[in-house]
C-alpha cells in the first residue's frame, strides 16, 4: 500500500476512534497530536497513546496493560499477533483503564 493511501485510510480511523472516544460516556481527555496521534489520559492519570506509524502500515495502541499492533486487512483493523479486531480491543483496554465497561462501535 502506498504510503500516501495508508496515511488517508489511518487518519479516517483515527478520526472515527476520536468520535467514538468522546460519546462512549467515560471521563477522559483526549488530545489530538499532529503526525497522527490521540493522546488519552483518563481520570485515574494513565495514559494512552493511539497513533498511525507509517513505516509499519499500522495503527499502534500503547496501553497500560502492554502495546498492540495493528494492519488494515479486508476492510478492518486486525491486530499483528492474534488477528483480533482494533475496535474489540479498544474497548477492552479503554474498559480496563477506566475501570468501567466499555463498548466502542466503529461508525463509518
Amino acid at each position: 500500500m502506498e504510503e500516501s493511501a495508508f496515511n488517508a485510510l489511518a487518519e479516517a480511523e483515527l478520526a472515527r476512534i476520536e468520535s467514538a472516544l468522546e460519546d462512549c460516556g467515560v471521563d477522559l481527555d483526549i488530545e489530538p497530536k499532529p503526525g497522527g496521534i490521540l493522546e488519552l489520559e483518563f481520570d485515574n492519570g494513565t495514559k494512552m497513546i493511539i497513533n498511525r506509524h507509517t513505516a509499519a502500515r499500522e495503527i499502534w495502541v500503547a496501553a497500560k496493560s502492554g502495546g498492540f499492533h495493528f494492519r488494515p486487512q479486508d476492510g478492518q483493523w486486525v491486530n499483528t499477533r492474534d488477528g483480533a479486531d482494533l475496535w474489540a480491543m479498544l474497548s477492552r483496554l479503554v474498559g480496563e483503564q477506566a475501570g468501567e465497561p466499555v463498548q466502542l462501535a466503529r461508525a463509518d
